[in-house]
């Protein structure tokens, strides 16, 4: 774009229309333009090679010649420009388009000079002027208005480029952000309604409504919207999101279940929003146990996700419940694929002691300290474990290995000393027995203090 403007300016430098030479002989006017061209191209050279001072002493000699020519203020522009001159970039453009209103690219120059200077409200002024020859420029009106805090201009003019030439993801983002203010969501809840009027088959203005509704706590308006959608678009996935909510609310269990086997598999839904869902069947779950094998089903979906390990959230909630079975259930699930996983395998051995399981405690302590050496956590547990199982000779070994691990952890070493304590009393050495619960004893005054 900017070589055609080059050449319609050249075209306009060498084809002077007769009536302006009338007046001139002949062998002046060549002596003219001759010296014009030769400062001329100078001045580009001049500026190839980023010599602007230079440049705009070749283009001064071409103004003295021709005072009113606007290539040359353009050019004179598009060196201070480069020397970040502001005002007289500015300036120089400004001339072109006194001269010539509807010369594009001085417009464009004078809008370079106040983007880079920050003077976006005499940017948004200057856009304004170009969106009349490209509406392209309306994607910068947007920026600017932001920019300027002027977001209901710039709110408006979002939907109207979405429902023009389509969404894009800068303009979501703005959107997003503007609507984070409850003040322009009125406007905007009613833009969405007015749209579903208009044309009822589209899903993308449902959905967002759905979502306001929810941001505001407005979920019987948002239940609304998703049967409307529902009816509108029987095959919706993200009908079933707000319809899933509103069944759990009704304590209907079956139609809850239906609805989130529809959402969890969507490749359309978010996966947050996905759990979200599975957090509050959970939740669901734990009042109503008969759903508990749509709870593990659910769990399925979410095999590949990297982000959130479902199944050992799942067994944390329950750990923190201490309802150990199912965070047993849970953990073991996990661990199937995630062996590696230290935290799990010490939640789930803790979860052993808890239901009095020492024969697994003492098995899974056992294997994971061949794979985890100077881990001390698992020496204790495979003490603990054979200590309660009558091992006491191997629960000794264990433990005397295991403490030399431990670092800067005062209530592991205080466990460790208690289970030596009753490892050497089933051992029958009653002096090494007391030794050690002293120093638990010890450790543990210190800690109260």
């Amino acid at each position: 774009m900017r070589k055609l403007a080059f050449y319609q300016f050249i075209f306009g430098i060498f084809f002077i229309p007769n009536i302006l030479l009338a007046q001139t002989e002949p062998e002046d006017v060549a002596a003219v333009s001759s010296e014009f061209q030769d400062n001329y191209y100078e001045s580009l050279k001049q500026k190839g090679i980023e010599n602007y001072d230079k440049a705009i002493i070749a283009l001064e000699k071409c103004l003295a010649l021709e005072p009113n020519n606007p290539v040359v203020f353009f050019e004179l522009g598009k060196n201070y420009l480069a020397q970040k001159k502001y005002k007289d970039a500015y300036d120089n453009f400004e001339k072109v388009t006194n001269i010539d209103p509807q010369n594009r690219w001085a417009w464009v120059g004078m809008y370079d000079v106040c983007y880079d200077t920050q003077d976006y409200n005499q940017a948004i002024i200057l856009v304004q002027k170009l969106v009349e020859f490209k509406s392209e420029y309306k994607e910068d009106l947007v920026s600017l208005y932001m920019k300027t805090a002027q977001f209901d201009k710039a709110l408006q003019l979002i939907n109207e480029l979405n429902e023009t030439v389509g969404k894009s993801e800068k303009r979501e983002l703005y959107k997003a952000d503007i609507l984070k203010d409850a003040k322009y969501q009125s406007a905007e809840k009613v833009d969405l309604l007015n749209k579903i009027k208009k044309n009822p088959k589209d899903e993308s203005n449902y959905i967002s409504l759905i979502y306001m509704y929810s941001q505001s706590n407005q979920e019987e308006k948002a239940l609304e919207i998703a049967q409307k959608l529902e009816k509108e678009i029987p095959t919706s996935d993200w009908a079933q999101v707000s319809l899933f909510k509103f069944h759990l609310n009704n304590n209907d269990g079956e139609k809850a279940v239906k609805a989130m086997n529809i959402v969890l598999p969507s490749n359309k839904i978010d996966s947050r929003i996905k759990h979200r869902i599975l957090n509050e069947f959970l939740i669901f779950t734990k009042n109503n146990p008969q759903h508990e094998p749509d709870l593990d089903n659910a769990i399925g979906y979410f095999s590949n996700d990297k982000d959130v390990k479902v199944s050992k959230e799942i067994a944390k909630f329950y750990y923190s419940k201490k309802e150990w079975n199912k965070a047993q259930k849970y953990l073991e699930m996990h661990l199937k694929s995630s062996i590696e996983d230290i935290e799990s395998q010490l939640l789930l051995l803790q979860a052993n002691v808890e239901l009095l399981q020492f024969d697994k405690v003492s098995k899974r302590a056992d294997e994971m300290i061949q794979l985890y050496p100077n881990q001390p956590e698992f020496y204790y547990y495979a003490g603990l474990g054979n200590n309660q199982l009558g091992n006491f000779k191997k629960a000794k070994e264990f433990l005397e290995t295991g403490v030399d691990f431990i670092i800067d952890d005062t209530s592991l070493e205080i466990n460790f000393y208690v289970q030596l304590g009753e490892a050497f009393n089933g051992l029958g050495d009653m002096k090494k027995k007391e030794q050690y619960f002293s120093k638990a004893d010890a450790l543990i005054k210190k800690q109260k203090r």
